[in-house]
């Protein structure tokens, strides 16, 4: 069976990945028979949000790995370890933290820098011609991979024209996008979904997620 690696990027909506987004795809990738692996980078996070009241924990810090550690049930490892000889496709679920800890875009903008093991483990697959996927805010992370490519490379983050626009300033050609449907670069192999980028229902989640899976395997 397809093995598929599942970057996290901690756990939490405004300061790692979506749990929603995260749980979803990892349902999607078991109902279609495939084996996944959960990873993340072995950093600690660019700050720490208190869910409850949406503020920054002043004087918290956490580890992106032990938090992601959280979703995967503990079954994860540092993808410092990880190549793409060890997995056949990889998906990106969103959140902040894809943002903020897999790279720094929510604070530089089209300046910003993907973290290496993601730049590394990204350009790998890439090459490999292997599949990945990206789920709502990661696909600006995949653009600024993608930047210096000399590939210009189709994605969606929906259709938040502001997002949109500094995908496209980094190169890659948004496409607007329902949050149930899916975009797929066929030629570089890369597939984007809006998720809560634009949904207002865990179950609009669900079917744009589900979507992009499905795809990502056809593609290996």
């Amino acid at each position: 069976m397809p093995k598929v690696g599942v970057i996290l990027s901690g756990c939490g909506v405004f300061d790692g990945a979506e749990l929603h987004e995260s749980v979803i795809t990892l349902l999607a990738l078991d109902r279609a028979g495939a084996d996944y692996q959960c990873m993340a980078p072995d950093v600690e996070q660019m700050h720490v949000v208190n869910h409850l009241t949406g503020q920054e924990a002043e004087g918290e810090s956490r580890n992106v790995l032990v938090e992601s550690a959280r979703i995967a049930r503990g079954e994860i490892v540092d993808m410092s370890g990880v190549t793409s000889n060890d997995v056949d496709a990889v998906i990106f679920p969103g959140g902040f933290g894809a943002a903020k800890n897999l790279c720094d875009f929510a604070v530089k903008g089209t300046d910003c820098d993907v973290h290496p093991e993601v730049l590394r483990l990204v350009r790998e697959m890439h090459e490999a011609g292997k599949p990945i996927g990206v789920v709502c805010i990661a696909p600006a992370m995949m653009a600024k991979v993608m930047e210096d490519s000399g590939s210009s490379v189709d994605l969606t983050i929906g259709t938040d024209e502001e997002t949109a626009a500094a995908i496209e300033s980094m190169g890659a050609s948004h496409v607007n996008c329902p949050v149930e449907e899916f975009v797929v670069d066929r030629e570089n192999k890369i597939v984007s979904t809006p998720a809560y980028m634009s949904a207002n229902r865990i179950t609009e989640v669900e079917a744009g997620v589900t979507k992009l899976v499905d795809e990502v395997l056809k593609l290996i």
